[in-house]
């Protein structure tokens, strides 16, 4: 059940404080011949003085249980053993982050393909078609809008209540914060479920993973770099075994995994993966 916070309460804090978190509950469909099967997560849209941020709080969540694990073996044995079993209970699939700049609302995205990290500028405008449709969504009086964004026609609803011109993913521009989203084949929704005030933290670099350097990328070179690795998604593994690396995997039984069935094993499970997420938010990726 979604829950939403006295609308007198929140008036006072978003008026008077800087740093906010809106939370949103986002359902999404994956494989579109399978319809029935809907996919949930957590994120959170941070707004500060500079520009807001937006992350899954499932993926955060994982992500840093299982750093702290690999750091613990790092430091009591000194290398590092890839547990695949563990791989396979990462929690959260939206591991994408949005970042907006006020007061252009420049946007980019951090996305990882491969061994690769990637800052995406997308420099695409949101023209925005406002109704005078309007409801009440929780507690908040809500107003209707559409646009068209990569490859999608969407149905926003914002309030003039809450007064940020943001929204989840890469929407923005609106006379209000867009707490309900979704595109024209329900397919994609988001809906904000709470909010609460934050305070920014320095973000901690992992032991295991470390710093990587972004490299910086239009949305056009992102998408010819997102196919290729779709269509040879074992690319990276074959690159670094040419420049000599030694890579060792183990299965779920501890057994080790040879380099040609660690090839193999890639190429199918992308494939099998591939055909069943045929139903990206962004559409226009696959085209």
């Amino acid at each position: 059940m979604k829950k939403y916070f006295p609308l007198f309460l929140l008036i006072c804090n978003f008026f008077f404080a800087q740093n906010q978190r809106f939370s949103y509950e986002y359902q999404f469909v994956k494989d579109t011949l399978n319809k029935q099967e809907i996919s949930k997560e957590l994120m959170n849209l941070d707004i500060s003085k500079d520009g807001s941020s937006f992350y899954s709080r499932d993926v955060q969540v994982s992500d840093s249980v299982m750093n702290a694990y690999f750091e613990k073996q790092i430091k009591t044995s000194g290398s590092m053993n890839v547990d695949m079993k563990m791989m396979s209970q990462r929690k959260g699939s939206v591991r994408y982050k949005i970042f907006k700049k006020y007061p252009d609302f420049k946007t980019t995205a951090s996305a990882s393909i491969g061994i690769d990290s990637y800052k995406v500028a997308d420099d695409r405008k949101l023209i925005w078609k406002i109704l005078p449709d309007q409801k009440k969504i929780g507690e908040f009086n809500a107003q209707k809008a559409t646009t068209e964004f990569a490859g999608r026609k969407w149905v926003a609803w914002f309030s003039t209540e809450l007064p940020f011109q943001d929204g989840p993913y890469k929407f923005h521009g609106l006379p209000g914060l867009i707490i309900k989203l979704e595109d024209l084949t329900k397919t994609h929704q988001f809906e904000l479920i709470g909010a609460s005030k934050f305070t920014p933290v320095a973000e901690k670099v992992s032991e295991f993973t470390g710093k990587r350097k972004e490299i910086e990328i239009s949305q056009n070179q992102y998408r010819k770099i997102f196919l290729e690795d779709r269509n040879d998604p074992a690319k990276v593994i074959k690159q670094a075994l040419a420049n000599g690396a030694v890579i060792q995997l183990t299965d779920q039984n501890g057994n080790m995994i040879s380099t040609s069935e660690m090839i193999k094993n890639k190429e199918q499970g992308a494939k099998a993966k591939n055909a069943k997420d045929n139903n990206l938010l962004e559409l226009d990726l696959l085209k």
